[in-house]
Parts: C-alpha cells; sequence; structure tokens
C-alpha cells in the first residue's frame, strides 16, 4: 500500500503525517506513507485544501483531520 499525506508542513498536517503513521504501525499495514510538502505536486493531485491523505493514488480525505475511527475504516478498506 501506498500512503502519502499531502500538506505544506501546517500543524494540522503534522498531525495527520504522525497519526496516520501511528495507525499504519499499529495495525500492522504493510505500507510505505511519504510526506509531500510540494504544494505543485499537492495542487496536481488535484488537493485544494490541506491536509490530504491519498491511498494508493486515490485522495481518500482532504482539508480536515480525520478521526482514529476514520482513519483506520480508511486505511483498512481494500
Amino acid at each position: 500500500m501506498e500512503i502519502k499525506v499531502l500538506g505544506t508542513g501546517c500543524p494540522k498536517c503534522k498531525s495527520l503525517e504522525k497519526i496516520t503513521r501511528e495507525t499504519v504501525e499499529k495495525l500492522e499495514i504493510d505500507a510505505q506513507v511519504t510526506k509531500v510538502e510540494d504544494i505543485v505536486d499537492i495542487m496536481n493531485a488535484g488537493v485544494m485544501q490541506t491536509p490530504a491523505l491519498v491511498i494508493n493514488g486515490k485522495v481518500v480525505l482532504s482539508g480536515r483531520l480525520p478521526s482514529e475511527k476514520e482513519l483506520t475504516e480508511l486505511l483498512t478498506q481494500k
């Protein structure tokens, strides 16, 4: 699984990266988590509000932080 956290470095973006990494580890998901901070790359992904979460090339969350339950559901969907 490829997971990208899109955000320019604001506190919410950093929080999303932190909770995503923690949840991936907790659920023992085989995933590569990367942080994308380049605004051009973020806009090319079609994201206008950060933070955003991209799983396997699909934007699944944008403009807010998810609850722990919602993040778990996003990461475990097939």
